[in-house]
């Protein structure tokens, strides 16, 4: 009985930690939706304009990664949460901007 309640408390610490783990670093989520961006401007789905919103999307998203990383070097688990939910809302963007 013991074992099966250690084992299951260990089970629900370690999770968040390997589903975090599995997740792309944010500088390279960063790159892949920068190279997203460039093709589907290059193919013509998306405009100039277009192109150029996303592109300060990023760079702003770039730039609060900055400004945690300034105070520390590091990112806590409120900042790195906070950075991939601005870059799902970016990659959401450029899709549906590429597809409208």
């Amino acid at each position: 009985m013991k074992s099966v309640v250690l084992c299951a408390l260990l089970t629900a610490l370690c999770l968040p930690q390997l589903a975090a783990a599995h997740r792309a670093p944010i500088q390279v989520r960063e790159a892949r939706q920068e190279a997203r961006i460039d093709a589907a401007w290059r193919r013509g789905e998306l405009s100039p304009h277009e192109a150029r919103r996303l592109d300060a999307r990023l760079r702003h998203i770039d730039r609060v990664e900055w400004r945690y990383r300034s105070n520390d070097g590091r990112l806590g688990p409120y900042e790195r949460i906070d950075l991939h939910r601005r870059l799902d809302r970016s990659s959401a963007a450029i899709y549906r901007h590429a597809h409208d």
